[in-house]
């Protein structure tokens, strides 16, 4: 799924999808909390917030929960049954039909705040499950998984080149607008008419906004190249050698083990050829490429 996009900044507010804002809960008239990091290396990063709907201090609790269960009335609500009548409060979830129509998944983040550790919540479905216990009998299995959303917030290395600056505090998010002013005014001064790319995260349910320099010049650049293994390489190897920086890659398939498609954003402040002469060139190094490659689509992004 494609989960990311790039918009422009209008003064201090950055309009979001809401196919995005849905993906992660963040919903109209909702909190939004947010952590501002700031890029301290040469590339084209600047900025970057991180928005969610939870508080940070919460998010050593959160956790993944799914459970596996039959398609069958009632099914649900045993589920939230096992969860509720131990103190576990869920948040966002999404239950879906498997393709065998016999087995209903519910995915879910849950805080764990008042319950305990996650390995207890295993043990006591398993416990359940072994003494044939009633409140159980139309679920199937169920898997727990920290979340471990803090990983955003930990600096794994002296040198990182990403350094927190500032949590603010929630906002109401109105008309799917993050407005920057209410907490961070005073640093990000300089962003009206910049570029951001909008990351979601599915798996933490979170938002990154990244404001990119000034000085970046975006492309977006499609290719139909063959299905099959090293096509990919051979496109991403040659952009390489032109100091193309990727910013994002997208593939899929249009024919299975004939045809592709592969969907490029990159950043040519570094690249050896202006964007026009990359896009000249490009044809001629694809017909030297092992397969059919064709370029269908450039256009600069600012």
């Amino acid at each position: 799924m494609k989960v990311w996009e790039f918009v422009r900044v209008n003064g201090s507010k950055v309009q979001i999808d809401d196919r995005l804002t849905e993906a992660i809960g963040l919903v109209d008239g909702g909190y939004v909390y947010s952590t501002l990091f700031e890029y301290r290396g040469d590339g084209a990063k600047e900025y970057e917030l991180i928005l969610s709907a939870f508080p940070q201090e919460n998010y050593r609790t959160l956790t993944h929960v799914t459970i596996y269960m039959r398609d069958v009335p009632g099914a649900t609500a045993q589920a939230a049954g096992f969860l509720g009548s131990r103190m576990i409060n869920i948040l966002n979830s999404t239950s879906l039909n498997a393709i065998s129509d016999t087995t209903i998944i519910w995915k879910m983040l849950v805080d764990l705040s008042f319950a305990g550790e996650a390995d207890i919540l295993s043990e006591t479905f398993k416990a359940l499950k072994d003494s044939n216990d009633p409140s159980v009998s139309k679920l199937d299995h169920i898997e727990v998984k920290q979340a471990d959303i803090g990983r955003v917030f930990r600096s794994k290395a002296k040198d990182n080149c990403k350094a927190q600056l500032r949590q603010a505090a929630p906002v109401t998010m109105i008309g799917d607008i993050f407005d920057t002013s209410a907490g961070y005014s005073d640093i990000l001064k300089n962003i009206d008419g910049s570029t951001a790319m909008l990351v979601v995260d599915p798996e933490s349910w979170m938002l990154s906004i990244t404001f990119l320099k000034k000085d970046t010049e975006l492309v977006r650049m499609m290719f139909s190249i063959p299905d099959c293994p090293g096509s990919i390489q051979q496109v991403v190897d040659h952009l390489a050698s032109e100091n193309v920086n990727l910013i994002s890659v997208f593939s899929k398939v249009k024919i299975c083990y004939q045809t592709m498609t592969l969907d490029i954003n990159a950043d040519l402040g570094a690249c050896k050829l202006s964007a026009e002469e990359l896009k000249k060139e490009m044809p001629k190094a694809l017909s030297k490429m092992n397969g059919v490659f064709e370029l269908i689509k450039f256009k600069k992004l600012n």
